[in-house]
């Protein structure tokens, strides 16, 4: 069995994240969507909050299991015997930020293997901060998240 994970913040999860979910449903037969607690980061929404977006926006993913983190990714691995890593790439900047934290994790457990998906182009452009952006003003973020955490995002404001 094939197993991944998908790491991130998922602050709110966008159209985005959930291309990346598709087509990693067609590679893998199993995908963890491991939301990071990420304190750092000063998330809008709460772990749990974030963790009912994603499951509410996968539930009709079979392939799909979807848990909460706060540890490294490569303890995560080895907990849920996955030494599969998706991550997104949309433009050059992601590739340089992500080609180091592969590297950096590949350093500590040699087994680690990072796949790299581009979006569609339609969603090239969708990120967390953008949607968080439009969102501090009030603005229209339909076309930008799933339904089903856009109805979430909807009944916290």
């Amino acid at each position: 069995m094939k197993r991944a994970i998908y790491p991130g913040t998922f602050d709110p999860i966008t159209n985005g994240h959930m291309d990346i979910i598709r087509r990693a449903c067609n590679i893998f037969d199993e995908i963890i969507v491991a939301v990071a607690e990420s304190e750092a980061k000063n998330p809008m929404f709460s772990l749990k909050q974030r963790i009912e977006m994603v499951e509410n926006a996968t539930k009709d993913f079979p392939k799909i299991r979807v848990i909460g983190f706060h540890s490294l990714l490569i303890d995560l691995s080895d907990n849920l015997k996955a030494n599969i890593i998706i991550r997104g790439l949309r433009a050059v900047s992601d590739f340089e930020y992500e080609l180091q934290m592969g590297y950096a994790n590949a350093s500590l457990k040699k087994e680690l293997e990072t796949v790299y998906l581009m979006p569609s182009l339609e969603h090239a452009f969708v990120s967390s901060s953008v949607v968080r952006s439009i969102l501090y003003f009030d603005g229209k973020v339909d076309h930008l998240v799933p339904e089903e955490a856009l109805k979430l995002i909807k009944s916290l404001r």
